[in-house]
């Protein structure tokens, strides 16, 4: 009896005995969906991705990983940043570090210049050979201003007229468009339309340490005329009178006057009186033979002179001249 008692103690602490018909086939059913979950994660694994470590990295790998993180992140920053924004960066990072001023790395613009500087440097009123001798690109710049600027009418500064000191310059593009200088009067602080004279100046002024001398043109109105002729008066340049065409005088020939004698002079007052009455009788039939000719035509000894004087035409150019020449004086 004591071997039965046992092993129902023994089937009671599920330790065998009582089997159940379903426990294998729920084992199996758990190994199944184990291996398929298995089998789908190793297809997920991309090539290129490292296997995952199951144990603790080394301290050493860790910290070079996450350096070389570190870095590519602050490549991908500064690339995205342009070139001013990363030289302050750099700069605020060895002050950071090393310690120091921002005004330490600021540079002295004192010998900073601009193209408007090299141009007032190397400008001069009036170019010749020797001045293009010796060429440097500083130069080369003042040339390429000077050539743009438009040389018929200077435009003044009157503003020291009592001295007896002006100030002349070319006009450049805009003033050409607008009429500063030749429609409208040419001093700078000027614009007066009306009664605009052309004068004539000798400009001499100090170039580089060089005394230089230009004649120059200017328009200007009354007031500004007054205060350009204030201490001796320049010449006034006048439009040109057009040239018309030269009216024929008398075909006679002009007859010179001789001297005469005394006797010959006795002589003549006594035949003046004859010839007074006879003259009278002439000029009545002289006039009347003129008539007759002129209406007649020219006459056949004008035929014997020489060809027919044609007008001569004038070209375009000529016409132009002529059309422009009251505007540009």
């Amino acid at each position: 009896m004591v071997p039965n008692q046992l092993r129902l103690s023994a089937a009671a602490h599920g330790h065998g005995g009582y089997d159940s018909d379903f426990s294998d086939e729920e084992n199996g059913e758990k190994s199944v969906q184990k291996a398929k979950s298995i089998k789908e994660d190793g297809l997920l694994i991309k090539p290129f991705q490292k296997a995952t470590q199951g144990s603790v990295v080394h301290r050493q790998f860790a910290a070079e990983e996450w350096d070389r993180e570190e870095a590519r992140k602050r490549r991908f920053h500064l690339i995205a940043m342009d070139a001013y924004e990363r030289h302050k960066k750099f700069v605020k990072d060895y002050i950071l570090y090393y310690g120091g001023k921002i005004e330490d790395f600021r540079r002295s613009g004192a010998n900073d210049k601009t193209d408007l500087d090299v141009i007032r440097e190397n400008h001069r009123f009036l170019w010749n050979e020797d001045d293009e001798a010796d060429m440097n690109w500083e130069k080369r710049l003042a040339k390429k201003y000077y050539d743009k600027l438009f040389k018929e009418y200077c435009i003044a500064d009157l503003s020291r007229y009592k001295e007896n000191k002006f100030g002349f310059r070319w006009r450049h593009e805009k003033e050409v468009i607008s009429g500063k200088g030749q429609f409208s009067c040419g001093n700078k602080h000027c614009d007066e339309k009306e009664g605009l004279k052309s004068w004539e100046v000798n400009f001499g002024y100090v170039e580089h340490g060089e005394k230089r001398n230009a004649l120059v043109k200017l328009r200007l109105c009354p007031e500004c005329s007054y205060k350009l002729n204030f201490h001796h008066r320049r010449k006034e340049v006048k439009a040109r009178k057009k040239r018309g065409t030269a009216v024929p005088n008398s075909k006679e020939p002009k007859i010179k006057k001789t001297k005469l004698s005394c006797s010959e002079k006795k002589k003549s007052k006594k035949t003046t009186h004859k010839d007074q009455v006879s003259s009278e009788d002439s000029d009545s039939s002289g006039k009347d033979s003129d008539n007759s000719d002129a209406q007649d035509g020219p006459s056949d000894a004008d035929f014997w002179k020489g060809p027919l004087q044609e007008p001569d035409e004038k070209s375009r150019e000529e016409e132009f001249d002529e059309y422009f020449q009251d505007l540009f004086l």
